[in-house]
């Protein structure tokens, strides 16, 4: 009897994810959109504490963080409708 290469079972298994898949990344967009909230949040209040300081040339770096807190948010809510355009991924 000859043993089967684990690469060998691997290829030959099929994934098949079932209905409930869509669900875990709705669930993990609802996550991340959530953060992103917490996020802008968190630069708002950065800015205002920093208002009263005066420190010329802050605002670049605020502005800096809100658009990675934006750009986070846009592509993982993203990543659901990339995924299902997509289509099936089974080899």
């Amino acid at each position: 009897m000859t043993a089967l290469h684990p690469a060998a079972v691997l290829a030959a298994a099929t994934f098949s994810p079932g209905p409930e898949a869509g669900q875990l990344l709705g669930l993990l967009a609802w996550c991340a959109s959530a953060a992103g909230v917490g996020g802008v949040i968190t630069v708002g209040t950065l800015m205002a504490l920093q208002l009263r300081s005066g420190e010329a040339g802050r605002g670049g770096e605020h502005f800096r963080g809100l658009f990675f807190v934006m750009l986070a948010s846009v592509l993982a809510s993203t990543a659901g409708p990339l995924v299902a355009a997509l289509g099936s991924l089974a080899l």
